[in-house]
């Protein structure tokens, strides 16, 4: 008997589907309502890269006499480097009103939108740094990086 395939996939591209808001507020971040997702900024028309907002694990080895093969286990997670690239505006109106350095809130990613009953990343962070680009043949733009501050809240579902 051969193994049961799984479902096809409805795959998508991230452009004109993933969003990015910015949520200065949320009381239990493990489970935001949806209030306080309507409170937050939609990034995503301003968005020209980003970088990180991953977990991973590390694997320690468990080395035994009983025998040759040293086995793992998971160890400690963390979260990549973040950041996120905004444009900037002529006037000084962009994000850096938002997200400041030092500003504390919430980044949360909707892969495949905001859809109710779909999943969504809720990563809480601290503005870091805000570098501007110096750049001068591409359109200006700010890098907003971001240190994790606490385990995310991967795979959340949307109210």
């Amino acid at each position: 008997m051969v193994a049961t395939p799984i479902a096809p996939t409805s795959r998508y591209i991230p452009p004109g589907t993933t969003r990015y808001y910015w949520v200065a507020s949320i009381s239990n971040y493990l489970s935001p309502s949806r209030a306080e997702l309507n409170a937050g900024s939609d990034l995503t028309a301003e968005v020209s890269a980003v970088s990180g907002f991953a977990t991973s694990s590390d694997q320690q080895d468990t080395p035994d006499l009983g025998s040759r093969f040293v086995k793992k286990i998971p160890g400690r997670i963390t979260a990549d480097d973040s950041s996120i690239t905004l444009y900037a505006s002529s006037n000084s109106s962009d994000a850096r009103t938002l997200m400041p350095r030092d500003a504390a809130g919430y980044i949360v990613i909707f892969p495949e939108g905001d859809v109710t009953g779909q999943k969504m990343d809720v990563f809480p962070v601290k503005v870091s740094s805000v570098p501007k680009s110096r750049d001068i043949e591409n359109p200006a733009s700010m890098t907003f990086q971001y240190t994790i501050t606490n385990v995310p809240a991967e795979n959340v579902t949307i109210p």
